[in-house]
């Protein structure tokens, strides 16, 4: 137990993770997640014949080299915050959900970078496994930077660190760095603008109207709006997010709605000219529910800021494509093979 941030519980160190494992292009050749059921070293030889040897041989190097995964929750006031830390010697990232999504997003984003980065995933209340043990079930944007600075000093993310983050994630990143102008390196926020277009407005108002016992009706909603260019295993769990949710989260995705559509411009909530560290804006050229006219707006707003328009994807970006990753190069650099960590 630690007294860093409130009170933060350990619940394991030395963890593996073996679905990172099992999806991590080793030898740069692609494994298929779904024929692998890895659950110890000497698992390897008798749960993944199907792979060539050459394959298996990085995945235990992998295994043997690779840092702990360390996880924990913080408690911080009405607030259960779960947390992950996959450890590294490299540079520090700490990634931002979007609304209603949870450290589970970010799945492709850790085979990517977890052999080169020290990556830090976290859950608000109301995603995944975050809890709101009193009060309100809506968090409110000052209480979300706050927990944002709880898990900042509780994993021990030094001020050099980039935050990446997803849709309303963004937000959160942009208000912490307003306040905390030291707090940040870089941000690297995907599919974000200033403000609900039409598109976002009408899907909201759509959801908002639908009986809370459908949920199936409520995930072809958002499928349809601007989930159409996802593959069909995502949005699949997408459906089953939906009929799971618990009545208290649907209620606060649904206020969540109300707020995003209530409030004008990000502008009248956050002083973006604060904004010091550098920041990218990552679109994707079929998103519905951004425009790129206001995502242009929103880097003129911000100092130090450049947009990366990513074509053929949509809201979703990486999780529709994992070769989407590619833009992230010049952001995110990957030592070449000869200077992996492993």
């Amino acid at each position: 137990m630690s007294a860093l941030a409130g009170r933060t519980f350990l619940l394991g160190r030395g963890l593996w993770e073996w679905p990172i494992l099992v999806a991590i292009k080793v030898t740069w050749a692609i494994i298929d997640a779904g024929t692998l059921n890895l659950g110890s070293p000497r698992g390897i030889s008798q749960r993944s014949k199907r792979l060539p040897a050459q394959a298996r041989k990085e995945i235990l190097k992998y295994m043997r080299h690779s840092p702990a995964i360390i996880k924990g929750i913080i408690e911080k006031g009405r607030f259960l915050v779960p947390y992950r830390i996959y450890e590294n010697d490299g540079p520090h990232i700490v990634c931002i959900n979007g609304v209603q999504q949870s450290m589970a997003m970010w799945h492709s984003f850790i085979c990517r970078y977890a052999p080169y980065y020290r990556l830090v995933l976290f859950d608000f209340p109301g995603q995944g496994k975050g809890k709101v043990v009193s009060g309100p079930v809506f968090v409110t944007l000052d209480e979300q930077v706050d927990i944002l600075l709880e898990v900042k000093k509780a994993t021990g993310a030094n001020n050099n660190m980039t935050i990446c983050s997803a849709s309303w994630g963004g937000i959160v990143a942009m208000a912490f760095a307003s306040q905390y102008h030291n707090a940040a390196k870089k941000l690297c926020l995907a599919s974000l603008g200033t403000k609900a277009n039409d598109k976002m407005v009408e899907t909201i108002r759509m959801g908002s109207k639908i009986d809370h016992r459908d949920r199936q009706k409520m995930a072809d909603i958002l499928i349809e709006s601007f989930g159409q260019n996802l593959p069909d295993n995502i949005k699949k769990k997408i459906v089953n997010q939906f009929q799971t949710m618990s009545g208290e989260n649907l209620r606060a995705f649904y206020e969540h709605g109300l707020f995003v559509i209530s409030t004008k411009k990000i502008g009248d909530l956050i002083n973006l000219s604060n904004i010091t560290a550098e920041t990218f804006l990552i679109h994707g050229e079929k998103d519905t529910i951004i425009d790129l006219e206001d995502v242009n707006f929103l880097a003129s707003q911000i100092p130090n800021c450049e947009v990366k328009i990513v074509k053929g994807a949509g809201h979703f970006l990486h999780m529709e494509r994992e070769d989407i990753f590619d833009v992230y190069e010049d952001i995110l650099p990957i030592p070449p093979p000869g200077r992996r960590t492993f």
